[in-house]
């Protein structure tokens, strides 16, 4: 029978409907373009080691052998994004968090309309000089290396009311090229669905005298095995219960941190583990956004994550006019494929 299960972070509702997937064409799987897409052309590759001038100018990179700012021989690259969507801040001294804002009334002052300068940084990371649209296709020591850089680059940003770093795998997922890469969006307010997971963080350790909200929700997940893919020394790797799209990952630390870029274990080859299942239960890797959720501005109480949401199916009609999902396939099913593979 169809359940209505609410995210215990977000507060977010998904119907789990798992017989709907047994509907003629309703089973999610990739289809033939997906799972055998076309290589990347290394001459059309801007992010391609050799193409350095074809990127904005470098601001940070991983160099072994050394060597100066936008040459070869490196592992990790980042530059700022060619087509922006954040610019610098005129006045770097105002910051808000959606209560303060610059240019124009403040909400409920009388103005319908009201437009903010879009300020803060966006930067792209290339995870490395392998021509490969996902991460699963990196070696697991190149992972490594590339999770690192997004937390350096996260901790330069530390300062913004909220960094997001994100992965978009494939065209269907968002990605306009295909060499693996990830993008860092350093806000200057936090928005309001990380407000509202603050906020539960926050409500949740008052109510249990300090209690962490996702370390308990790992905690009693490992009791009850059901949605649990992988565990190692560093973070656990499971299918949330309430899941918004099939094969949706969840991984978070085993001792809780509330900041991603600070030192301690980082979960990356468990995260590599995890991608690598996928890829294998679907034959190939699919097209998905990864997503990396750290403490914003204001949170006393948080733990950071890692969410990976698999595109297999259509975001439609009821997502678009309720924001309410509906996964066809049941996290405790996810979870027991991904086992196996």
């Amino acid at each position: 029978m169809p359940e209505i299960r609410i995210d215990p972070l977000s507060g977010h509702r998904t119907i789990i409907a798992g017989e709907r997937s047994r509907r003629p064409g309703g089973a999610p799987a990739l289809s033939p373009e997906q799972r055998a897409p076309e290589p990347i052309d290394p001459e059309q590759d801007p992010f391609a080691e050799g193409h350095e001038d074809r990127t904005p100018p470098e601001l940070y990179a991983v160099r072994p052998g050394g060597g100066p700012p936008d040459s070869g021989g490196w592992r990790v690259r980042v530059v700022r994004n060619l087509y922006p969507a954040l610019a610098p801040s005129e006045d770097e001294s105002v910051q808000s968090d959606g209560c303060e804002e610059r240019g124009g009334a403040a909400p409920g002052a009388g103005e319908l309309l009201q437009a903010l300068p879009a300020s803060g940084a966006h930067e792209l990371i290339i995870n490395g000089p392998q021509p490969v649209p996902s991460l699963a296709q990196l070696p697991l020591e190149q992972v490594l290396v590339a999770v690192e850089t997004w937390r350096e680059r996260m901790h330069v940003h530390a300062a913004s009311a909220c960094v997001q770093l994100i992965v978009n795998e494939r065209r269907a997922a968002g990605a306009s090229l295909p060499h693996t890469h990830a993008q860092l969006y350093a806000l200057d307010f936090v928005p309001a669905l990380v407000a509202r997971e603050r906020e539960r963080f926050g409500a949740y350790a008052t109510r249990t005298m300090g209690q962490n909200l996702l370390a308990d929700l790992v905690a009693d997940e490992v009791r009850r095995q059901e949605r649990i893919v992988a565990i190692d020394a560093e973070a656990v790797l499971m299918a949330p219960y309430a899941s918004r799209l099939p094969f949706q990952l969840m991984l978070a630390p085993r001792t809780p941190r509330s900041r991603f870029e600070e030192e301690g274990p980082s979960g990356a080859s468990l995260l590599h583990d995890g991608l690598c299942r996928l890829a294998r239960h679907l034959g190939a890797s699919p097209p998905l956004n990864l997503c990396v959720r750290t403490a914003p501005r204001g949170a006393d109480h948080f733990c950071w994550r890692i969410d990976v949401l698999p595109r297999l199916t259509h975001l439609a009609g009821l997502e678009l006019s309720t924001d309410i999902n509906l996964n066809i396939v049941a996290p405790e099913q996810a979870a027991a494929l991904l086992r196996e593979a």
